[in-house]
């Protein structure tokens, strides 16, 4: 199946909403970065790749939308507040944060008896440890505005096992859970929060790590479709999500993978 022609027409769903995207500057977080700044959001676009952040920033408000770049590693309390602080500082309040940002580095993986402790804290870390400290940060900031949404990227490595990539699908699982928890916990404060489980996507990093990830995606890992998904699939999912369309659901697993958890 071919994948959609994108940018696909835009709807104001975000309409004066304040987003933060970290890990917002390539791949699935530069598609939701733009893709929210097209839906009428102002973009938070959080990154540690400064050259590419701010770039994409410019170019979001030369369209005539709203953003700012912030960097900031996720993994480092003082970071997250300030990017926090700027957002509101900047917009006025905060009330969609998208936790994409994660590292992904094949290299860094392995069993539990291959992993250094060095590694496996760098990836834990960001992807998991990011998380807990952005919403942590970013959920007081939505109970002053009356609610808000959460949406974590996860991945199919959250839900089956690799191999070889314990540290990895370790956190990736865990995101998938801190969404369920975030979801119960700030219910009441009208706060709902949920994950997408991304399959093989198109993206700078898959490009870099795999030695060709096109044969890969033919093979076995999308077993429905035959090709990998695009960065613009995932981020019309967490649209989807972050959108008052989906206001009845929270705590929910959304798997954006041609059909890999289907095997």
């Amino acid at each position: 199946m071919q994948a959609p022609p994108f940018p696909l027409p835009a709807f104001d769903r975000l309409r004066d909403r304040v987003a933060i995207v970290t890990g917002g500057a390539s791949g699935i977080g530069q598609a939701t970065s733009e893709l929210f700044a097209r839906e009428g959001a102002h973009v938070t676009v959080a990154d540690i790749d400064v050259t590419r952040g701010e770039k994409l920033a410019a170019q979001i408000r030369s369209d005539g939308r709203s953003a700012i770049f912030v960097r900031c590693d996720v993994s480092d309390r003082a970071q997250v507040i300030n990017m926090v602080d700027r957002t509101v500082a900047e917009f006025g309040s905060l009330d969609t944060l998208v936790n994409n940002a994660a590292n992904v580095n094949f290299q860094d993986y392995g069993s539990v008896t291959d992993a250094t402790e060095e590694k496996w804290d760098l990836v834990v870390d960001v992807t998991l440890k990011g998380v807990y400290l952005c919403s942590k940060y970013a959920i007081p900031h939505m109970i002053t505005a009356g609610g808000g949404a959460i949406v974590n990227v996860s991945s199919v490595g959250g839900v089956v096992a690799f191999g070889n990539s314990s540290a990895y699908c370790s956190a990736k699982a865990g995101v998938i859970q801190l969404a369920r928890e975030l979801a119960i916990d700030y219910a009441a404060h009208n706060i709902r929060a949920n994950a997408v489980c991304p399959g093989l996507i198109n993206t700078p990093q898959v490009q870099r790590n795999l030695a060709d990830p096109q044969a890969l995606a033919r093979s076995l890992s999308v077993p429905i479709f035959k090709r990998m998904g695009l960065p613009e699939e995932v981020a019309h999912a967490i649209l989807f999500l972050a959108s008052p369309e989906a206001s009845f659901i929270t705590g929910a697993m959304l798997a954006v993978d041609g059909g890999w958890l289907a095997r």
